[in-house]
């Protein structure tokens, strides 16, 4: 009996966890290229994930898409570095990042890092 309601209560939370990933993506769908602030919350070979607190959503940067530098993954830390650039990004760097696409099928949200340019500074 117990584990009949156990399974049914874990059925039940996941549905519930899916509903809201698809309410969150269909959200962000309306708002494509629009830039949010972000904080790191997830470091893996492929990619960067970020939550941003403003929509309580989080979504990917793939680090094949970087295109302003080559991207290491830094394992042992958690973060990434920048071939070139030595730029770090680790687990709860706060972040600026703007909305790519999203998938409603997959649930993904995919993000682009918005990085500063020191071009204002005539430095490069």
């Amino acid at each position: 009996q117990c584990l009949h309601s156990s399974e049914r209560e874990k059925r039940a939370s996941d549905a519930d966890r899916a509903s809201i990933k698809y309410k969150q993506v269909e959200y962000m769908s309306e708002h494509l290229g629009a830039p949010f602030e972000g904080i790191v919350s997830g470091v893996t070979e492929w990619g960067v994930y970020v939550e941003m607190p403003a929509t309580q959503c989080e979504g990917m940067v793939r680090l094949a898409d970087i295109k302003e530098d080559y991207f290491d993954f830094d394992e042992k830390f958690l973060r990434i570095i920048g071939q070139r650039t030595k730029r770090m990004i680790s687990l709860g760097d706060e972040v600026k990042v703007k909305v790519m696409d999203t998938d409603i099928d997959r649930r993904t949200i995919d993000l682009e890092f918005i990085f500063e340019t020191d071009e204002d500074d005539g430095t490069e």
